[in-house]
């Protein structure tokens, strides 16, 4: 049976304990870069890169991944981009050492130039000197005053947009992570953290709710297929 899901119920995730052996946490991360690419990650956060790079056309637009995890997100952009001869300037920070490591392996195999550096937004300075700044299935890690000051901060730090794309807390959504983790053959920190994701995951009124509080004056806040949310906020 689903789980009340009219409320918020953030629970610790298994892949966020630093006790998780270094080997499940790659087949995890892994697993979350086959769910990015089956969710096409990449065409939600395409239209704001391509505005990014737009707004600075002298340069190579500069944009950093929150939380980047295996760094799948950033190594697509960056293949993206090399096929269109985009000019981009891609870095990604974790808390994780071993999802660095996992990370910096990866893109050296897809032949990217990617910065990728160990950093907690959670309890360090937000990282400034970025174009555009953004996070995939990050914020609903955090809880609600934590959230706010991850948007209130990252908006302080980036040079144009803040983009944070992240799961749709819904019955449907839910069925879809239990289902579509069990049919990708996931092992079962991804099965169990799916679920969970969803269960403490914002809903689109929540999250305008949260960039509002932030501060986030004339951010949108749009729904994306499938079952994904967008905030976007771009500085005046």
């Amino acid at each position: 049976m689903t789980r009340d899901l009219s409320r918020r119920n953030r629970q610790p995730e298994m892949m966020d304990s630093p006790e998780i052996p270094a080997d499940l946490l790659i087949a995890t991360l892994d697993g979350l870069s086959l769910v990015n690419a089956l969710t096409f990650s990449l065409r939600i956060l395409w239209p704001d890169v391509k505005a990014t790079i737009a707004d600075n056309p002298n340069r190579p637009a500069r944009i950093l991944d929150v939380a980047c995890g295996g760094g799948d997100v950033l190594i697509r952009l960056h293949r993206r981009a090399r096929r269109l001869r985009l000019p981009l300037e891609l870095a990604g920070c974790d808390v994780s050492p071993v999802a660095l490591e996992h990370a910096r392996r990866s893109a050296e195999a897809a032949g990217a130039s990617i910065d990728f550096f160990q950093h907690d937004v959670t309890c360090d300075p937000m990282p400034d000197g970025y174009d555009m700044i953004m996070c995939s299935l990050f914020l609903h890690h955090l809880d609600e005053q934590g959230a706010i000051a991850f948007l209130r901060e990252a908006a302080a730090r980036t040079r144009g947009r803040l983009v944070v794309h992240d799961l749709l807390r819904s019955p449907m959504s839910y069925w879809f992570a239990r289902i579509g983790t069990s049919f990708l053959l996931l092992n079962d920190i991804c099965r169990s953290d799916g679920e969970r994701s969803v269960k403490g995951a914002f809903t689109q009124a929540e999250a305008a709710g949260l960039a509002e509080a932030a501060g986030l004056a004339g951010a949108e806040v749009v729904t994306r297929l499938p079952f994904r949310y967008l905030i976007r906020w771009v500085r005046p």
